[in-house]
């Protein structure tokens, strides 16, 4: 990835580029109002502007994790986007927290063809 640092990223978005940078083929891109992080393409998490983490963890996952602390429906569209949670700051505040999310985000995207 190798991506350095704008005046304009959060805190969060440097920490989950970080978390990553081991990762082979990611990619990073701004959508769904915030800055996400794709392998090969396809979206493993974001963050948005208010520092709210997206977590793209599939379908099959996805009761499973809104069952997690902190995490709640992506709704910003009005409509729950099934497969899709949000993780507010607290969920994500230590690195092992972070980590935790991020490994879900990976699981379902290396699930997913190359785009």
């Amino acid at each position: 990835m190798g991506k350095a640092a704008r005046p304009d990223d959060s805190a969060s978005v440097i920490r989950v580029r970080d978390t990553l940078r081991a990762t082979a083929d990611i990619s990073e891109r701004r959508m769904f109002g915030g800055h996400c992080f794709m392998l090969n393409g396809n979206m493993v998490c974001g963050v948005t502007g208010d520092d709210t983490l997206m977590v793209r963890v599939g379908k099959d996952a996805y009761e499973d994790a809104l069952a997690q602390p902190n995490a709640r429906e992506m709704d910003f569209t009005g409509r729950p986007m099934r497969g899709m949670v949000f993780v507010e700051t607290a969920g994500y505040r230590t690195d092992d927290g972070l980590s935790e999310w991020l490994e879900r985000g990976l699981a379902f995207a290396r699930t997913l063809p190359p785009k």
